[in-house]
C-alpha cells in the first residue's frame, strides 16, 4: 500500500513519543482517533509492516491492536526521524509520583471477627 510521506510520519513521530499505538479494527474508519490527519487503514498497516520487522510488539484483544515498540524499533525511528539519543518514548521516562505505601499492611488490619471473643463465629 502506497502511504503518503507525510502521514508515515506523522504516525512514526506519534509511535515514538508515546511508545505505544493503538487502532481498532475497522479498515474503513476515516481517520485514527489520535491521528486525525491519517486514516485507520494507513496506521494499521504500517504497524503490520513494523510487526514483520519486529519493529513493534503486536497485541489483538476485542478488535482492538495494540503495538508496542521494541529497542530495536526506538533505534530505527531515531534514525528515520533524526532524533537525538537523549530522547526517549512517553512509556521509558520516569513517573515524577512519589511511592505509595502497599495497602495490604497486615499490622493495620484490625483482626478478623472484631471484637468477639473466640474468632468470628
Amino acid at each position: 500500500m502506497l502511504i503518503p510521506k507525510k502521514n508515515r510520519k506523522e504516525v512514526y513521530k506519534y509511535l515514538f513519543r508515546e511508545g505505544v499505538i493503538y487502532a481498532k479494527k475497522d479498515f474503513n474508519l476515516p481517520a485514527h482517533p489520535e491521528i486525525a490527519s491519517v486514516p485507520n487503514l494507513q496506521v494499521i498497516k504500517l504497524m503490520q509492516s513494523f510487526t514483520s520487522k519486529e519493529l513493534v510488539k503486536e497485541i489483538f484483544s476485542w478488535r482492538v491492536y495494540y503495538w508496542y515498540l521494541t529497542d530495536e524499533g526506538i533505534a530505527y525511528l531515531r534514525e528515520y526521524l533524526n532524533l537525538s539519543a537523549d530522547v526517549v518514548p512517553n512509556t521509558l521516562k520516569k513517573s515524577n509520583r512519589p511511592a505509595t505505601e502497599h495497602a495490604g499492611a497486615r499490622d493495620e488490619r484490625p483482626a478478623r471477627g472484631g471484637d468477639r471473643p473466640g474468632g468470628d463465629r
